[in-house]
């Protein structure tokens, strides 16, 4: 797994040495960059990096967002999901980057989420499950999912 290479990424990552050095939003700021781009005006609806534009929202097609606005908006996006799931700790990051690419209706309804709640710690396979898209196996977002396992998931 190539978490190493995410540090390029960030200048907040430069004086570290490891991802896992960083706190545990950070990491997840990290990996959403890392797998979702910054996403360019032929993607609309979808601005920044990933996010779903809503009614009433400010933006428009065919303009991008500058790398500091798509900053800014994947953080108070992730931040707003992290905060959906703040009473289950430490899992509330996993959770909310889980949210931020399928959406907390699929988290909501998941076994990882069911399994948490009664305690159960064992979601490797739950987890990972997560990486269909038009339901078939994509290869990417089960990298994705491994690599968010591997560096948000606090055993």
């Amino acid at each position: 797994m190539a978490i190493v290479a995410l540090s390029a990424t960030s200048p907040a990552f430069a004086a570290k040495r490891s991802i896992m050095e960083l706190p545990l939003f950070e990491r997840a700021v990290l990996i959403i960059k890392h797998f979702e781009t910054l996403h360019k005006p032929r993607h609309w609806p979808y601005v920044g990096y990933g996010h779903q534009v809503q009614p009433g929202e400010p933006y428009r097609r065919g303009v991008q967002l500058t790398e500091k606005q798509a900053d800014a908006l994947l953080r108070k996006d992730l931040a707003k999901f992290c905060a959906l799931y703040s009473q289950y700790g430490k899992d509330s990051v996993l959770l909310g980057a889980l949210a931020y690419n399928c959406g907390p209706g699929v988290v909501n309804k998941s076994s990882v989420l069911k399994k948490l709640k009664s305690g159960n710690r064992d979601i490797f396979k739950s987890y990972t499950s997560h990486c269909r898209y038009k339901g078939k196996f994509h290869k990417q977002l089960h990298q994705r999912r491994m690599m968010e396992y591997a560096v948000l998931y606090v055993r």
